[in-house]
C-alpha cells in the first residue's frame, strides 16, 4: 500500500512559479516510479511528468517541457514538481501517482496504481 498527499497548489499570476510536493507513506518510496498528472474541468486527465525510482530518468509532456521540472528526495519520501513560467492553460487539479509494478516510465494514467487526492493550481492571466 502507498499513500500519497499533494501540497503546494494555489493561485498564481501568469509567468509565476509554484512547487508542488507529493509526500508518500507506506511502501518504501525508493522502490517505485512517480508521476504527475493534471485534470482541468471538462477535460481528460493529462500526463505531466514522471521520474524513475532513482531520480535519474525523467519524462515530460511536450506542453510542460522546459518549464516544469520533476524531482524526488528518497530520504524524505517526497516528490516535487517545480513549475515555472506558468500559463492560464496550466490551471488544473494536479495529482501525483505511484507505479509500483514497472521500471520504465509511462504516460498512461491506468498504469499507475496509487493516487493522491490532488491539489488545485490556478493561473490567472
Amino acid at each position: 500500500q502507498v499513500q500519497l498527499v499533494e501540497s503546494g497548489g494555489g493561485l498564481v499570476q501568469a509567468g509565476g512559479s509554484l512547487r508542488l510536493s507529493c509526500t508518500a507513506s507506506g511502501r518504501t518510496f525508493r522502490n517505485y516510479a512517480l508521476g504527475w498528472f493534471r485534470q482541468a474541468p471538462g477535460k481528460a486527465r493529462e500526463f505531466v511528468a514522471a521520474i524513475t525510482w532513482s531520480g535519474v530518468g525523467t519524462r515530460y509532456s511536450d506542453s510542460v517541457k522546459g518549464r516544469f521540472t520533476i524531482s524526488r528526495d528518497n530520504t524524505k519520501s517526497t516528490g516535487y514538481l517545480q513549475m515555472n513560467g506558468l500559463k492560464p492553460e496550466d490551471t488544473a487539479v494536479y495529482s501525483c501517482a505511484a507505479d509500483t509494478l514497472r521500471s520504465t516510465l509511462h504516460t498512461q494514467p491506468d498504469v499507475y496504481d496509487y493516487w493522491g487526492q490532488g491539489t488545485q493550481v490556478t493561473v490567472s492571466s
